[in-house]
């Protein structure tokens, strides 16, 4: 998983799957766009108006015993 802010283009990009794949992209409104191949990304334009700190996110990610 990765989470990047680009704040020159004010955009936030959540990306779930670094495998290469063929994607679609689908957009579920003006600002954000899904690119689905199982789903790979989630894009949100204009970020710092869906959002309050974009530049500030952070994540954890948790792994669950096998």
């Amino acid at each position: 998983m990765n989470i990047s802010y680009d704040d020159k283009a004010d955009l936030l990009y959540i990306r779930l799957d670094d495998t290469a794949q063929e994607v679609v992209n689908r957009r579920l409104d003006e600002d954000i766009v899904l690119d689905i191949g199982k789903v790979v990304s989630i894009e949100i334009l204009d970020a710092s108006e869906h959002t309050t700190e974009p530049q500030g996110i952070v994540y954890e990610l948790k792994k669950t015993a096998a």
